[in-house]
């Protein structure tokens, strides 16, 4: 003999309950997953950025001409 009989809205609240806890639940965890993948990201940027760069090259030595004179 039950003492409480659950009805067909509570049921209905009850499974609209889980389902929005369980929503939140797996928007959360998206949420964390960009929050890492964007984190890592950052952190790949900033050591490349630390990294030391190869030096730059010194420019081939201009060779020396003579001026041009032109009419004019």
């Amino acid at each position: 003999m039950p003492i409480v009989k659950i009805t067909g809205h509570g049921l209905a609240a009850i499974a609209l309950s889980v389902a929005l806890l369980w929503g939140c639940w797996m928007e959360e965890q998206a949420i964390l997953r960009r929050d890492h993948a964007e984190r890592a990201r950052v952190l790949r940027d900033l050591q490349q950025l630390q990294r030391p760069h190869a030096p730059v090259s010194n420019p081939a030595p201009v060779m020396s001409r003579t001026p041009r004179v032109t009419a004019g």
